[in-house]
């Protein structure tokens, strides 16, 4: 791996690492990127496995990731076009990171849910 030539500080505002953690703190980049952590997966099964996520924007995050250089993109020639994706040995690096902090969520939800509502009832109690 290159040795990089800047110092990268992601508490700094105009650091470029701050794109990246954007990329990565967004739910369809964290779940796509989950989803090809068992090898290549083509367009239209990532569209139907992740529920709402709309045609243009799986193929905006999917750009936006390729460009990263966390995934790569392969056409076939058949007609129509078959496209799949998989995760670069980049992209690879993260599917642990990514795999615990999605199951995470699950894992934790009603935990969540009773402390929001907590929190809420509270707030509602103390009044404005």
């Amino acid at each position: 791996m290159a040795q990089s030539r800047f110092a990268y500080d992601v508490y700094e505002d105009r650091c470029p690492t701050r794109l990246v953690l954007e990329r990565l703190a967004d739910k369809w980049a964290l779940l796509i990127l989950d989803s090809l952590k068992d090898g290549p997966v083509r367009f239209n099964a990532l569209r139907r496995d992740i529920k709402r996520i709309s045609q243009k924007v799986l193929a905006q995050t999917l750009r936006k990731l390729e460009r990263d250089g966390l995934i790569s993109r392969r056409a076939f020639p058949t007609v129509p076009v078959t496209v799949e994706y998989e995760l670069t040995p980049l992209g690879k690096t993260l599917t642990e990171t990514v795999s615990a902090l999605a199951h995470w969520a699950e894992k934790n939800m009603d935990t969540i849910l009773a402390s929001q509502a907590a929190y809420d009832s509270a707030t509602q109690s103390a009044g404005p």
